[in-house]
């Protein structure tokens, strides 16, 4: 009796530990899923409610519509006299969705107005999916609550200057190999537990490879590597490994992808009109370019920032700087927005979303509408960065069309650099053409308003002379015009042009606006950075500047406590699969708090004393014994850290779309190392709308089809290669420094279905008949192409049984069917996809 008690108790504890080590995960999950929904509701539900519903669904309402308040949480959720405003159980029927989608005709938000545009109700319906998280409490309500007030701030752990730190005691003298080591050791001895031993070297060579050029290491290399290890040992091979590949063009290509999740490039604007940004890919290679270069970070952030600003020796240095400007172009833009103000406000508010979120992880665009609720960021701040970006002209190339109301200069870049055009020139004759057409839709239009004015004095219809329709077609055809001419000049020589920024011919400050309602104009702000972030010499911004060049200085400021550790996150994140903060993309107070608080800042201050070198902080982590562990699975490290929070073994990762895709060029032996001309939006589908792309013939059905890398596939928003859009791309329209990774159906469908998976397979099973001989040793090679490894004996057998059953030769058409699918089964396998 008392034995099988001690045997259910022991049964039982086991069990309660198992469900114990699952609630303390899912409570840290629910936690960053709680931050990343309050962080939604701040920047896009929050100001849209402010700017259409308080007036009449607020405290401050006089009576409040319908008995409805939408100015707190459980006034929204106690709904009016309709009941509750949103329905967890069913989103798209919850009130407040149908009301504002104008879905039925008797309840329509806001009333007597257009409906809001499509991409606020896909926002709305997103939020109340994600459970309508919402911070703000009913004492609240009606009134905005100040923001953490600056001397807090200033005491919070990222906002304190980091310092670099004495190495740590550790009993264990010979493990760590780095300073990172000892610190990643004390906190694993704190925790009584032990690191990994190393992987074995083909592993450890593999994860080395993804990580830093994101392709797989060819059976050369893992042969070359293992002979090196033979004569110099593992820390020499090791060494010479790494700065092979840090030498690698490849490398950029792969870390630069890393800054374009950041920099949310894409080729397109997004949203309602979608249209393609032709010039977009001078950027993507500018980065490429810039990371192999090991350009120091901090000059990378200010070319990126003030390029234009910058002096230039000569036109292709002028070019360069200037097309690295593109990162503050590339971002989404509501083409179809009616009221220019409002357009241009949201540009401005994208652009200081997407420069702090990417260089400090905080976004400072929370405060468009009221001060921060969470970090210490104010209203006064917002516009304070407002005025600079308001005194910057955002150039984007998109001329105006049907579906495409905002017209966006393209930025010509100097003849004399000699850049590569992919649009086509013209004769001067239609240049001349063009411009006649021009002249005489500006006369007509000067003529029809001469007409109407004076019917209009006549008491006749104005109508007759100048109507809506008349009008549109004017500003249609001409700004179609417009657009063909600033792509040539006067000779009809196709111009050099890119996407990026100039100061504008105005600097101004801009006015806070009331709740972020452009027709609600405040006092003037002074251009200036947040205040709760000083350092010892104040920058400040010169008469008649925008601004733009000293926000560079302030952000890659020696003093400047956030940007040092955010990049040194960011560089830890993509090498160990988790960064030392958890939320890479926020520093703030509602973001995860540091693994090893010492350690990152000691990589921080290290990373500026190095000159800011991004090839010099990878080489310094890779180096590390840390890096090197195997990922083998240990019960008792397990319950203790289930989410590897103190690193005591290599996480498990799975590779990313782009790495997947690329090995399966590898393996079949097809992949164009080199760098193609331009890209397919610049060679075919200019500036056109993506919304009407699939009336185009030009366009292949298959994007992921072309042999190159994957870093130069098409980035259209909201219509991504399927490859990429299956396997957790980044979403190009946010800042993006963690991608997710899920692992659903369809990406399996993908690999049984997909034309480019099929066509890899045919190309491997080519491959393998091409250069191995023997039909009995080609499983051999295919293991080696595919995993980097043998295959054992056991699955040694079973290929050659599959590929020649009972040892009987089968006729070629019947081989070469089975090799392609035994092929197919290997790039479709889990093995393949993982890093190791």
């Amino acid at each position: 009796m008392l034995q099988a008690f001690t045997c259910r108790s022991v049964a039982t504890a086991t069990l309660l530990s198992t469900v114990l080590v699952w609630l303390v995960s899912c409570l840290q999950c629910g936690a960053a899923e709680d931050a990343s929904g309050l962080e939604f509701f701040e920047s896009k539900i929050r100001p849209v409610l402010a700017k259409h519903c308080y007036q009449c669904h607020s405290v401050g309402a006089k009576k409040a519509e319908g008995g409805l308040r939408l100015d707190s949480r459980d006034a929204l959720q106690k709904g009016g006299d309709r009941g509750p405003a949103i329905l967890l159980d069913k989103p798209e029927h919850s009130p407040l969705l149908v009301a504002i989608s104008h879905s039925d005709s008797d309840l329509k938000m806001p009333p007597k107005k257009d409906r809001l545009p499509q991409d606020v109700i896909n926002d709305f319906t997103k939020w109340i999916r994600m459970g309508a998280p919402d911070p703000r409490e009913a004492a609240a309500a009606g009134t905005l609550s100040g923001p953490v007030d600056l001397e807090t701030g200033r005491k919070f752990w990222s906002f304190r200057q980091p310092t670099s730190h004495d190495v740590p005691k550790t009993s264990d003298s010979l493990w760590a190999r780095r300073k990172l080591d000892h610190f990643i050791l004390a906190k694993l001895e704190a925790a009584q537990l032990k690191p990994s031993p190393d992987a074995e070297p083909a592993t450890m060579l593999r994860r080395l490879h993804f990580d830093l050029v994101g392709l797989p290491p060819s059976p050369e290399a893992n042969k070359n590597f293992l002979q090196r290890i033979q004569h110099a040992g593992i820390e020499l091979a090791w060494a010479a490994e790494v700065d092979e590949l840090l030498a690698s063009p490849q490398f950029g290509e792969r870390w630069g992808r890393h800054w374009l999740d950041v920099a949310r490039f894409a080729e397109s604007s997004g949203k309602e009109a979608n249209m393609a940004y032709p010039y977009a890919w001078r950027y993507r290679d500018y980065v490429i370019d810039a990371v192999n270069a090991d350009l120091p970070y901090n000059q990378f952030l200010t070319e990126q920032i003030a390029g234009d600003l910058l002096p230039a020796s000569n036109d292709r240095e002028r070019a360069r700087l200037l097309i690295a400007t593109g990162f503050l172009a590339i971002g989404p833009k509501n083409l179809d927005e009616a009221e220019p103000l409002q357009f241009v406000a949201d540009v401005i508010d994208e652009q200081i979303d997407t420069v702090t979120r990417a260089v400090i992880a905080n976004s400072v665009a929370c405060a468009r509408c009221h001060d921060h609720k969470f970090d210490p960021f104010s209203m006064q701040d917002y516009y304070a960065l407002a005025g600079i970006f308001a005194s910057t002209k955002t150039f984007f190339g998109t001329a105006i069309t049907p579906t495409n109301r905002m017209a966006g200069d393209p930025l010509p870049l100097p003849i004399g650099a000699k850049q590569p055009v992919l649009h086509a020139s013209c004769t001067p004759e239609h240049v001349a053409h063009l411009k006649k057409q021009l002249a005489a839709l500006t006369q007509e239009l000067e003529d029809r308003k001469a007409a109407a004015k004076k019917a209009l004095e006549n008491g006749e219809d104005t109508d007759k002379y100048y109507s809506i329709t008349d009008a549109l077609r004017i500003f249609w055809t001409s700004g179609g015009i417009e657009g063909q001419l600033e792509k040539v000049d006067d000779q009809g020589n196709a111009l050099p042009l890119t996407m990026g920024v100039l100061d504008a011919k105005t600097i101004t400050d801009a006015p806070l606006l009331e709740r972020g309602d452009v027709k609600k104009l405040g006092k003037p702000v002074r251009r200036a950075f947040p205040r709760v972030m000083e350092f010892s010499d104040s920058i400040s911004i010169g008469k008649g500047h925008s601004g733009r060049l000293e926000l560079a200085q302030w952000l890659t400021h020696p003093e400047n406590p956030l940007t040092a550790r955010v990049m040194t996150n960011r560089v830890w994140r993509q090498l160990f699969g988790a960064g030392l903060v958890a939320s890479v993309d926020n520093f703030g107070f509602s973001g995860e708090r540091p693994s090893h608080p010492e350690l990152l800042d000691d990589l921080a201050v290290k990373f500026v004393s190095d000159g800011w070198s991004v090839k010099k902080l990878v080489r310094e982590l890779v180096l590390s014994r840390t890096y090197r562990q195997a990922s083998t699975y240990e019960a008792t490290a397990f319950r203790v850290d289930p989410d590897n929070r103190l690193l005591w073994r290599a996480s498990k990762r799975r590779l990313a779309a782009e790495a997947i895709r690329d090995a399966m060029l590898v393996a079949s032996g097809e992949l164009q190392i080199a760098r193609p001309l331009g890209s397919l939006v610049g060679k075919e589908i200019g500036d056109r709308p993506i919304s009407l792309l699939g009336l185009d013939a030009k366009l292949p059905s298959d994007l992921d089809g072309s042999k190159h890398r994957s870093v130069y596939l098409p980035v259209l928003r909201d219509r991504l290669p399927d490859v990429l859009d299956l396997f957790d791309f980044a979403e190009p329209s946010l800042v993006t420094g963690d991608r997710e990774t899920t692992n659903v159906p369809v990406q399996a469908l993908f690999l049984m279905n997909s034309p480019f998976v099929l066509a890899r397979a045919e190309g491997l099973a080519s491959r393998l008949q091409r250069e191995v001989r023997e039909p009995a040793d080609q499983p051999r090679q295919a293991f080696e192409l595919c995993f980097g490894r043998s295959p054992t004996e056991t699955e040694l057998r079973l290929a050659r049984e599959f590929l020649s059953p009972n040892s009987q030769p089968l006729d070629e058409a019947t081989a070469r069917q089975r090799r392609v699918a035994f092929c197919q089964a290997l790039l479709a396998a889990a093995e393949f996809r993982n890093v190791d």
